[in-house]
Protein backbone atom coordinates (compact mmCIF):
# COMPACT_ATOMS: atom_id res chain seq x y z
CA UNK A 1 0.00 0.00 0.00
CA UNK A 2 2.96 2.55 0.85
CA UNK A 3 4.57 1.55 -2.30
CA UNK A 4 1.28 2.11 -3.89
CA UNK A 5 0.36 5.47 -2.26
CA UNK A 6 4.30 6.69 -2.82
CA UNK A 7 3.54 5.89 -7.05
CA UNK A 8 1.01 7.91 -7.49
CA UNK A 9 2.69 10.45 -5.47
CA UNK A 10 5.57 10.53 -7.97
CA UNK A 11 3.63 10.08 -10.62
CA UNK A 12 1.37 13.64 -9.55
CA UNK A 13 4.66 15.63 -8.86
CA UNK A 14 6.08 14.30 -12.40
CA UNK A 15 3.31 16.27 -14.37
CA UNK A 16 5.47 19.53 -13.23
CA UNK A 17 8.42 18.49 -13.16
CA UNK A 18 9.72 18.63 -16.61
CA UNK A 19 12.16 17.05 -18.25
CA UNK A 20 11.79 13.66 -17.00
CA UNK A 21 14.70 12.31 -16.22
CA UNK A 22 16.42 9.81 -18.57
CA UNK A 23 16.92 6.14 -17.51
CA UNK A 24 20.85 6.78 -17.81
CA UNK A 25 20.21 9.40 -15.08
CA UNK A 26 17.94 7.24 -13.24
CA UNK A 27 20.66 3.95 -12.94
CA UNK A 28 22.86 6.31 -11.92
CA UNK A 29 21.25 7.83 -9.15
CA UNK A 30 20.05 4.30 -8.25
CA UNK A 31 23.77 2.50 -8.30
CA UNK A 32 24.52 5.71 -6.41
CA UNK A 33 21.70 5.14 -3.53
CA UNK A 34 22.33 1.41 -3.10
CA UNK A 35 26.31 1.77 -2.69
CA UNK A 36 25.24 4.18 0.27
CA UNK A 37 22.54 1.99 1.32
CA UNK A 38 24.73 -1.05 1.23
CA UNK A 39 27.53 0.92 2.97
CA UNK A 40 25.29 2.17 5.93
CA UNK A 41 23.69 -1.63 6.66
CA UNK A 42 27.18 -2.71 6.93
CA UNK A 43 28.21 -0.31 9.88
CA UNK A 44 24.49 -0.93 11.15
CA UNK A 45 24.68 -4.62 11.81
CA UNK A 46 28.15 -4.28 12.52
CA UNK A 47 27.24 -2.00 15.51
CA UNK A 48 24.35 -3.78 16.51
CA UNK A 49 25.31 -7.89 15.82
CA UNK A 50 22.29 -9.05 17.86
CA UNK A 51 20.08 -7.64 15.41
CA UNK A 52 21.83 -9.47 12.93
CA UNK A 53 21.60 -12.84 14.58
CA UNK A 54 17.59 -11.93 15.18
CA UNK A 55 17.48 -11.41 11.28
CA UNK A 56 19.22 -14.78 10.44
CA UNK A 57 22.46 -13.04 9.07
CA UNK A 58 24.45 -16.05 11.39
CA UNK A 59 27.87 -13.90 10.65
CA UNK A 60 26.93 -11.69 13.96
CA UNK A 61 26.21 -14.92 16.13
CA UNK A 62 28.12 -14.70 19.61
CA UNK A 63 28.84 -10.81 19.52
CA UNK A 64 27.36 -8.53 20.96
CA UNK A 65 27.68 -3.86 21.06
CA UNK A 66 30.28 -2.19 22.44
CA UNK A 67 29.09 0.36 24.39
CA UNK A 68 32.11 1.90 25.47
CA UNK A 69 31.72 5.84 24.66
CA UNK A 70 34.19 5.96 22.43
CA UNK A 71 32.05 3.18 20.66
CA UNK A 72 29.15 5.78 20.98
CA UNK A 73 30.81 8.85 19.93
CA UNK A 74 32.04 7.02 16.70
CA UNK A 75 28.43 5.31 15.76
CA UNK A 76 26.77 8.65 16.18
CA UNK A 77 29.66 10.44 13.98
CA UNK A 78 29.33 7.40 11.47
CA UNK A 79 24.64 8.16 11.11
CA UNK A 80 25.31 11.98 10.76
CA UNK A 81 27.81 10.98 8.42
CA UNK A 82 25.10 8.97 6.54
CA UNK A 83 22.28 11.19 7.32
CA UNK A 84 24.79 13.53 5.59
CA UNK A 85 25.33 11.69 2.57
CA UNK A 86 21.67 10.74 2.20
CA UNK A 87 20.65 14.48 2.22
CA UNK A 88 23.10 15.24 -0.78
CA UNK A 89 21.74 12.89 -3.09
CA UNK A 90 19.93 13.66 -6.22
CA UNK A 91 16.23 11.76 -5.02
CA UNK A 92 14.26 13.46 -8.24
CA UNK A 93 16.04 10.57 -10.28
CA UNK A 94 15.46 7.80 -8.24
CA UNK A 95 13.11 5.03 -9.27
CA UNK A 96 9.73 4.75 -7.60
CA UNK A 97 11.50 1.33 -5.53
CA UNK A 98 14.46 3.15 -4.30
CA UNK A 99 12.48 6.19 -3.89
CA UNK A 100 10.66 4.43 -1.05
CA UNK A 101 13.79 2.92 0.04
CA UNK A 102 15.15 6.23 0.20
CA UNK A 103 12.30 7.36 2.57
CA UNK A 104 13.03 4.15 4.59
CA UNK A 105 16.54 4.43 5.26
CA UNK A 106 16.48 8.49 5.70
CA UNK A 107 13.86 7.96 8.48
CA UNK A 108 15.46 5.12 10.06
CA UNK A 109 18.98 6.95 10.39
CA UNK A 110 17.36 10.15 11.64
CA UNK A 111 15.77 7.61 14.20
CA UNK A 112 18.94 6.60 15.70
CA UNK A 113 20.29 10.03 15.53
CA UNK A 114 17.00 10.91 17.91
CA UNK A 115 17.53 7.48 20.05
CA UNK A 116 20.88 8.97 20.58
CA UNK A 117 20.59 12.97 21.23
CA UNK A 118 16.95 13.11 22.08
CA UNK A 119 15.96 10.15 23.82
CA UNK A 120 19.43 9.64 25.43
CA UNK A 121 18.85 6.04 25.88
CA UNK A 122 22.32 5.08 26.69
CA UNK A 123 22.78 8.03 29.01
CA UNK A 124 19.25 8.32 30.65
CA UNK A 125 18.27 4.90 30.07
CA UNK A 126 19.58 2.06 32.19
CA UNK A 127 17.22 -0.26 30.48
CA UNK A 128 19.25 -0.19 27.16
CA UNK A 129 21.79 -2.45 29.31
CA UNK A 130 19.51 -4.56 31.41
CA UNK A 131 18.90 -6.57 28.36
CA UNK A 132 21.49 -6.85 26.70
CA UNK A 133 22.48 -10.25 27.49
CA UNK A 134 19.29 -11.63 26.03
CA UNK A 135 20.28 -14.96 24.18
CA UNK A 136 17.38 -16.98 24.08
CA UNK A 137 17.73 -16.94 20.14
CA UNK A 138 20.49 -19.38 20.53
CA UNK A 139 18.30 -21.72 22.54
CA UNK A 140 14.84 -21.26 20.97
CA UNK A 141 15.97 -21.32 17.09
CA UNK A 142 18.33 -24.46 16.30
CA UNK A 143 19.74 -22.65 13.48
CA UNK A 144 23.16 -24.76 14.48
CA UNK A 145 24.71 -27.48 16.26
CA UNK A 146 23.57 -27.30 20.26
CA UNK A 147 27.27 -27.19 21.10
CA UNK A 148 28.19 -24.44 18.95
CA UNK A 149 25.49 -22.45 20.10
CA UNK A 150 26.57 -23.01 23.38
CA UNK A 151 30.23 -21.25 22.49
CA UNK A 152 28.10 -17.95 20.92
CA UNK A 153 26.23 -18.10 24.18
CA UNK A 154 29.81 -18.11 25.97
CA UNK A 155 30.98 -15.30 24.16
CA UNK A 156 27.76 -12.96 24.86
CA UNK A 157 28.08 -13.76 28.57
CA UNK A 158 31.54 -13.02 28.71
CA UNK A 159 31.27 -9.52 27.44
CA UNK A 160 28.93 -8.82 31.13
CA UNK A 161 31.48 -6.77 32.89
CA UNK A 162 32.38 -4.84 29.77
CA UNK A 163 28.68 -4.23 29.04
CA UNK A 164 27.65 -2.94 32.82
CA UNK A 165 31.06 -1.54 33.27
CA UNK A 166 30.00 0.71 30.32
CA UNK A 167 27.11 1.02 31.66
CA UNK A 168 28.15 2.68 35.25
CA UNK A 169 30.12 5.56 33.11
CA UNK A 170 27.89 6.29 30.24
CA UNK A 171 24.35 6.46 32.91
CA UNK A 172 24.10 10.29 33.94
CA UNK A 173 24.26 10.88 37.89
CA UNK A 174 19.77 11.40 37.87
CA UNK A 175 17.89 9.31 35.82
CA UNK A 176 14.11 9.01 35.30
CA UNK A 177 12.54 6.74 38.34
CA UNK A 178 10.30 4.58 36.22
CA UNK A 179 13.47 3.56 33.51
CA UNK A 180 15.53 2.74 36.92
CA UNK A 181 12.70 0.83 38.30
CA UNK A 182 11.73 -1.46 34.91
CA UNK A 183 15.59 -1.59 34.34
CA UNK A 184 16.19 -3.34 37.59
CA UNK A 185 13.13 -6.33 36.82
CA UNK A 186 14.85 -6.88 33.43
CA UNK A 187 18.10 -7.17 35.22
CA UNK A 188 16.26 -9.77 37.65
CA UNK A 189 14.56 -11.23 35.20
CA UNK A 190 17.62 -11.83 32.68
CA UNK A 191 19.57 -13.59 36.17
CA UNK A 192 16.54 -15.95 37.17
CA UNK A 193 16.63 -16.58 33.51
CA UNK A 194 20.54 -17.55 33.22
CA UNK A 195 20.25 -19.29 36.52
CA UNK A 196 17.25 -21.08 35.83
CA UNK A 197 15.61 -21.30 31.93
CA UNK A 198 19.12 -21.70 30.15
CA UNK A 199 20.47 -24.45 32.25
CA UNK A 200 17.91 -26.37 31.69
CA UNK A 201 18.05 -25.72 28.20
CA UNK A 202 21.87 -27.06 27.92
CA UNK A 203 21.41 -29.56 30.37
CA UNK A 204 21.83 -32.44 27.46
CA UNK A 205 24.93 -31.07 26.05
CA UNK A 206 27.84 -34.29 26.63
CA UNK A 207 31.32 -31.80 26.05
CA UNK A 208 32.41 -31.34 29.81
CA UNK A 209 35.03 -28.52 28.74
CA UNK A 210 32.78 -26.83 26.90
CA UNK A 211 29.96 -26.98 29.67
CA UNK A 212 32.28 -26.13 32.08
CA UNK A 213 33.30 -22.95 30.39
CA UNK A 214 29.75 -21.82 30.12
CA UNK A 215 29.70 -22.30 34.11
CA UNK A 216 31.94 -20.22 34.44
CA UNK A 217 30.42 -17.58 31.71
CA UNK A 218 27.23 -17.75 33.20
CA UNK A 219 27.93 -17.56 36.88
CA UNK A 220 30.17 -14.18 35.74
CA UNK A 221 26.99 -12.57 33.85
CA UNK A 222 24.56 -13.67 36.62
CA UNK A 223 26.93 -11.85 38.98
CA UNK A 224 27.33 -9.06 36.88
CA UNK A 225 23.25 -8.34 36.75
CA UNK A 226 23.00 -8.81 40.67
CA UNK A 227 25.56 -5.62 40.47
CA UNK A 228 23.59 -4.03 37.73
CA UNK A 229 20.66 -4.47 40.07
CA UNK A 230 22.72 -3.55 43.49
CA UNK A 231 24.00 -0.37 41.97
CA UNK A 232 20.74 1.07 40.23
CA UNK A 233 18.92 0.68 43.92
CA UNK A 234 21.88 1.99 45.68
CA UNK A 235 23.17 4.79 43.35
CA UNK A 236 19.94 5.70 41.18
CA UNK A 237 16.81 5.79 42.68
CA UNK A 238 17.85 8.07 45.45
CA UNK A 239 18.71 10.19 43.22
CA UNK A 240 16.27 9.70 40.59
CA UNK A 241 13.83 12.16 38.73
CA UNK A 242 10.15 12.17 37.37
CA UNK A 243 11.76 13.64 33.87
CA UNK A 244 10.90 11.04 31.58
CA UNK A 245 8.72 12.02 28.94
CA UNK A 246 9.58 13.18 25.66
CA UNK A 247 7.35 16.26 24.93
CA UNK A 248 5.44 17.59 22.00
CA UNK A 249 8.19 18.08 19.51
CA UNK A 250 9.89 15.50 20.19
CA UNK A 251 7.32 13.12 20.29
CA UNK A 252 6.66 14.62 16.84
CA UNK A 253 9.66 13.59 15.39
CA UNK A 254 9.53 10.36 16.85
CA UNK A 255 6.72 9.84 15.10
CA UNK A 256 7.82 11.39 12.09
CA UNK A 257 11.15 9.25 11.90
CA UNK A 258 9.77 5.94 13.12
CA UNK A 259 6.10 5.49 11.32
CA UNK A 260 6.14 8.19 8.86
CA UNK A 261 3.41 9.86 10.47
CA UNK A 262 2.91 13.88 9.93
CA UNK A 263 -0.02 14.08 12.17
CA UNK A 264 0.19 16.18 14.79
CA UNK A 265 -0.20 14.59 18.58
CA UNK A 266 -3.89 15.82 18.67
CA UNK A 267 -4.64 14.33 15.53
CA UNK A 268 -3.50 10.65 16.60
CA UNK A 269 -4.88 10.93 19.86
CA UNK A 270 -8.56 11.96 18.11
CA UNK A 271 -8.14 9.22 15.45
CA UNK A 272 -7.64 6.58 18.45
CA UNK A 273 -10.70 7.76 20.70
CA UNK A 274 -12.54 8.03 17.22
CA UNK A 275 -12.00 4.40 16.72
CA UNK A 276 -12.36 3.56 20.84
CA UNK A 277 -15.42 4.66 20.67
CA UNK A 278 -16.61 2.95 17.27
CA UNK A 279 -15.14 -0.45 18.54
CA UNK A 280 -16.93 0.00 22.44
CA UNK A 281 -20.59 0.85 20.12
CA UNK A 282 -19.81 -2.20 18.29
CA UNK A 283 -18.73 -4.53 20.97
CA UNK A 284 -22.27 -2.96 22.80
CA UNK A 285 -24.87 -3.81 20.13
CA UNK A 286 -22.90 -8.10 19.77
CA UNK A 287 -23.69 -7.72 23.76
CA UNK A 288 -27.22 -7.02 22.82
CA UNK A 289 -28.12 -9.45 20.55
CA UNK A 290 -25.94 -11.68 22.89
CA UNK A 291 -28.45 -11.06 25.79
CA UNK A 292 -30.50 -8.20 25.77
CA UNK A 293 -31.10 -8.12 29.49
CA UNK A 294 -27.19 -7.66 30.78
CA UNK A 295 -25.14 -4.59 30.23
CA UNK A 296 -22.16 -5.33 28.24
CA UNK A 297 -19.28 -6.04 30.92
CA UNK A 298 -22.15 -8.19 32.23
CA UNK A 299 -21.85 -10.10 28.84
CA UNK A 300 -18.23 -10.21 28.08
CA UNK A 301 -18.00 -11.18 32.16
CA UNK A 302 -20.46 -14.32 31.23
CA UNK A 303 -18.27 -15.20 27.88
CA UNK A 304 -14.86 -14.97 29.61
CA UNK A 305 -16.17 -18.40 31.49
CA UNK A 306 -16.39 -20.58 27.92
CA UNK A 307 -12.85 -21.81 27.92
CA UNK A 308 -10.65 -24.29 27.23
CA UNK A 309 -9.46 -26.86 30.10
CA UNK A 310 -6.03 -27.22 31.22
CA UNK A 311 -5.43 -30.57 28.99
CA UNK A 312 -7.32 -29.12 25.85
CA UNK A 313 -5.81 -25.20 25.97
CA UNK A 314 -2.84 -25.87 23.13
CA UNK A 315 -5.13 -28.04 21.01
CA UNK A 316 -8.37 -26.28 21.08
CA UNK A 317 -6.14 -23.29 19.89
CA UNK A 318 -4.82 -25.05 17.30
CA UNK A 319 -8.54 -25.93 15.92
CA UNK A 320 -9.60 -22.62 16.26
CA UNK A 321 -6.48 -21.20 14.24
CA UNK A 322 -7.13 -23.58 11.38
CA UNK A 323 -10.40 -22.31 11.39
CA UNK A 324 -9.65 -18.59 11.40
CA UNK A 325 -7.22 -19.39 8.24
CA UNK A 326 -9.70 -20.74 6.50
CA UNK A 327 -11.97 -18.12 6.82
CA UNK A 328 -9.74 -15.59 5.58
CA UNK A 329 -8.88 -17.71 2.67
CA UNK A 330 -12.52 -18.16 2.03
CA UNK A 331 -13.60 -14.40 2.84
CA UNK A 332 -10.61 -13.79 0.16
CA UNK A 333 -9.07 -11.29 3.00
CA UNK A 334 -5.24 -11.88 1.98
CA UNK A 335 -3.97 -14.02 0.07
CA UNK A 336 -1.21 -16.44 1.67
CA UNK A 337 1.80 -16.98 0.21
CA UNK A 338 2.55 -20.47 1.85
CA UNK A 339 0.24 -23.18 2.82
CA UNK A 340 2.80 -23.99 5.60
CA UNK A 341 1.58 -23.75 9.22
CA UNK A 342 2.93 -22.10 12.30
CA UNK A 343 2.81 -24.90 15.19
CA UNK A 344 1.08 -23.76 17.75
CA UNK A 345 3.05 -25.38 21.03
CA UNK A 346 3.49 -24.08 24.77
CA UNK A 347 5.37 -21.32 25.22
CA UNK A 348 8.97 -22.57 26.44
CA UNK A 349 9.25 -22.33 29.85
CA UNK A 350 12.49 -19.29 29.96
CA UNK A 351 9.76 -17.06 27.94
CA UNK A 352 6.66 -17.66 30.27
CA UNK A 353 7.34 -15.04 32.65
CA UNK A 354 6.68 -12.03 30.03
CA UNK A 355 4.85 -13.63 27.39
CA UNK A 356 0.61 -14.60 26.95
CA UNK A 357 0.75 -15.87 23.37
CA UNK A 358 3.12 -14.73 20.81
CA UNK A 359 4.38 -15.39 17.48
CA UNK A 360 8.17 -16.29 16.51
CA UNK A 361 8.84 -16.27 13.01
CA UNK A 362 12.47 -16.95 12.29
CA UNK A 363 14.51 -13.69 10.75
CA UNK A 364 13.95 -13.09 7.21
CA UNK A 365 17.52 -14.01 6.09
CA UNK A 366 16.95 -17.53 8.65
CA UNK A 367 17.82 -20.28 5.58
CA UNK A 368 17.84 -23.49 8.41
CA UNK A 369 15.72 -22.86 12.15
CA UNK A 370 12.78 -21.65 9.38
CA UNK A 371 10.17 -22.85 11.27
CA UNK A 372 7.29 -20.80 13.05
CA UNK A 373 6.00 -21.01 16.39
CA UNK A 374 2.50 -19.62 17.91
CA UNK A 375 3.32 -20.02 21.52
CA UNK A 376 0.40 -20.18 24.02
CA UNK A 377 1.22 -20.11 27.56
CA UNK A 378 0.11 -23.04 29.85
CA UNK A 379 -0.75 -23.45 33.47
CA UNK A 380 1.66 -24.62 35.40
CA UNK A 381 0.62 -27.50 37.00
CA UNK A 382 1.68 -26.78 40.88
CA UNK A 383 -0.71 -23.89 40.09
CA UNK A 384 -4.15 -23.94 43.33
CA UNK A 385 -7.35 -24.24 41.04
CA UNK A 386 -8.27 -20.74 41.28
CA UNK A 387 -5.29 -19.62 39.65
CA UNK A 388 -5.56 -21.69 37.00
CA UNK A 389 -9.23 -21.11 36.27
CA UNK A 390 -8.31 -17.11 36.24
CA UNK A 391 -5.32 -18.12 33.92
CA UNK A 392 -7.89 -20.43 31.54
CA UNK A 393 -10.73 -17.56 32.05
CA UNK A 394 -8.26 -15.11 30.16
CA UNK A 395 -7.82 -17.94 27.46
CA UNK A 396 -11.83 -17.74 26.82
CA UNK A 397 -12.46 -19.17 23.19
CA UNK A 398 -13.41 -15.33 22.05
CA UNK A 399 -10.04 -13.32 23.43
CA UNK A 400 -7.98 -16.61 21.91
CA UNK A 401 -9.71 -15.69 18.60
CA UNK A 402 -8.52 -12.26 18.63
CA UNK A 403 -5.17 -12.76 19.85
CA UNK A 404 -4.71 -15.93 17.11
CA UNK A 405 -6.23 -12.99 14.19
CA UNK A 406 -3.05 -11.03 15.74
CA UNK A 407 -0.71 -13.13 15.88
CA UNK A 408 -0.95 -15.52 12.83
CA UNK A 409 -3.94 -14.95 10.08
CA UNK A 410 -3.85 -12.49 9.04
CA UNK A 411 -1.74 -11.25 11.22
CA UNK A 412 2.36 -11.54 12.20
CA UNK A 413 2.51 -14.89 10.79
CA UNK A 414 0.99 -13.86 7.17
CA UNK A 415 3.36 -10.72 7.59
CA UNK A 416 6.10 -12.96 7.96
CA UNK A 417 4.70 -15.53 4.88
CA UNK A 418 4.42 -12.17 2.75
CA UNK A 419 8.07 -10.44 3.41
CA UNK A 420 9.71 -14.08 2.98
CA UNK A 421 7.93 -15.06 -0.66
CA UNK A 422 7.87 -11.26 -1.87
CA UNK A 423 11.07 -9.48 -3.27
CA UNK A 424 11.40 -6.99 -0.89
CA UNK A 425 14.86 -4.94 -0.29
CA UNK A 426 17.13 -5.30 2.47
CA UNK A 427 16.67 -2.15 3.14
CA UNK A 428 12.75 -3.23 3.96
CA UNK A 429 13.64 -6.62 5.69
CA UNK A 430 16.28 -4.95 7.97
CA UNK A 431 14.48 -1.78 9.36
CA UNK A 432 11.28 -3.99 8.81
CA UNK A 433 9.09 -1.70 6.57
Amino acid sequence: MKKFLLLSALMLAGCARLPQPSSTAAKQSDATFAKVADEYLAGFLAWRPQTGTTLGLHQYDGKVTDFSQASLNAELARLKTFERRLGALATTDLSPEDSYDYRILRGAIKREIFGFEQMQIYSRNPMTYAGVLDVSIYIKRNFAPLEERVRWISAILNQAPNIFAAARANLADSLPRPQIETAIDQAKGAADFLSKDLVAALKDVKNETLMAEFAAANRRAIDELHGYVAYLKEQKLPKANESYALGRDNYIKLIEYGEMISLSPEQVLEIGLRELRRKQQVFAEAAKQIDPDKKPIEVFQAIQKDHPTEQSLIADTARDMEMIRQFVIEHKIVTLPSPVRATVAETPQFLRATSFASMDTPGPFETKATEAYYYVTPVEPDWPPQQKEEWLTAFNYYTTDIVSVHEAYPGHYVQFLCLKASPATKIEKVLGR
